[in-house]
């Protein structure tokens, strides 16, 4: 088992960069009425710093690790998609949304199959289906249909993260820890996002939606780290 003091000491200062970038977002704080190139350069920042974060570990770490290299591709569909919600009150809203709808697609083929967690996966079945209920009185046209679907992908892309965290006992594993982190503060600042577009103000939306949202990605990308391999086979390495 991994002490947290060993990660912090290891990871810590390849996040610097990261955080100095989320420090200068919410200084600036350039209003979101006003929508620019800057804008969008500052907001993309902290992503941009989580690729420097997983080239850190080096080019090869990536070309052998498939689930980090998914996870780099959907940090770079995320740069993508914050781009264009940039402009989201121009016409580009759904185009950020299929750009995150690709990155949950990214994201849960990382975190793998296994195991397969059928009850967590019935609980987040339930919860996005509540979620969805909750937005679906709010939602017309083509909307109706595509946060259907972006939930349904959030959703399965959180049980996917979450499947296979182990609290305690030889299997136990921070990265682990990180993705599920990850991927619920993700849900949570997605959530944040269509329930202020679509339904009612949410009080304070836009510092809810971008702190949880870095913190989501800062976790899954630090999930990266470690190969995601089952833990059958985890359990084995530990043992020889």
């Amino acid at each position: 088992m991994v002490s947290p003091v060993t990660v912090v000491k290891s990871e810590g200062p390849k996040l610097v960069p990261f955080f100095k970038a989320t420090c200068v977002y919410f200084v600036l704080w350039l209003p979101s009425s006003s929508p620019s190139w800057v804008s969008a350069l500052i907001k993309c920042l902290p992503i941009f710093c989580l690729w420097l974060f997983l080239l850190a570990h080096g080019l090869g770490f990536l070309l052998t690790h498939p689930s980090a290299t998914r996870i780099f591709a959907g940090l770079v569909f995320s740069a993508l998609g914050d781009a264009f919600l940039i402009w989201q009150d121009q016409g580009y809203f759904m185009h950020g949304l299929l750009m995150f709808a690709v990155t949950h697609v990214l994201y849960a083929s990382a975190f793998g199959m296994r195991p397969l967690a059928l009850r967590t996966g019935l609980v987040m079945a339930v919860l996005s289906g509540l979620c969805y209920a909750l937005l679906y009185q709010c939602l017309s046209g083509a909307f109706t249909y595509l946060v259907g679907i972006y939930v349904a992908l959030i959703g399965f892309m959180g049980w996917r993260a979450v499947a296979g965290l182990r609290l305690v006992g030889a299997a136990w594993r921070w990265t682990e820890l990180a993705a599920g982190s990850g991927a619920l503060l993700f849900i949570i600042s997605d959530l944040t996002i269509a329930l202020s577009k679509f339904c009612f103000p949410v009080p304070y939306a836009r510092a809810l939606i971008m702190s949880t949202y870095y913190a989501a990605q800062m976790f899954i990308a630090l999930s990266a780290v470690e190969s995601r391999e089952p833990v059958e086979d985890y359990r084995q390495s530990k043992a020889n």
